[in-house]
């Protein structure tokens, strides 16, 4: 699904600097949110990049972060910076990453239940890259 035909207000999946407790989080997102809930990207895997890390879709790997609920009332305006801090721009070949739709799965009291939010993958062309010769994750969590 591209973001043209996604709902507006997804979740965020964030597994870097946007995590709890880490300097962009407190800077884009404190204060923002209603839910911040532990939650595992699946068929992704996770490679370091210069102070921050990229998630790549590729295999039977998991990546591990927190699934983030903006308030509505803020919703377009961190949309917005996120976009920006993530070098996002719709269609550009330039970009860093990619904001796709994927399903993520929460650890909720019934066992996990997929949920469908916004993840700032590597762009094709980084991705290609890192699988090339970048350093994968082990383990999928870049704050472990």
């Amino acid at each position: 699904m591209t973001a043209q035909e996604a709902p507006a207000d997804l979740p965020f999946f964030v597994y870097g600097t946007l995590r709890p407790g880490r300097r962009n989080h407190d800077r884009l997102l404190r204060g923002r949110t209603v839910a911040e809930v532990p939650a595992v990207l699946r068929g992704a895997v996770l490679y370091e990049g210069p102070g921050f890390p990229y998630a790549v879709r590729e295999g039977a790997g998991e990546v591990h972060g927190e699934l983030i609920t903006v308030a509505p009332w803020a919703y377009e305006r961190v949309l917005s910076a996120l976009d920006e801090l993530e070098g996002h721009r719709p269609g550009d070949p330039r970009n860093l990453y990619e904001r796709v739709v994927c399903e993520v799965f929460t650890e909720g009291v019934g066992g996990e239940a997929p949920v469908r939010g916004w993840v700032y993958v590597a762009a094709e062309r980084v991705a290609g890259r890192l699988r090339a010769a970048g350093t994968r994750i082990a383990g999928g969590d870049w704050t472990g």
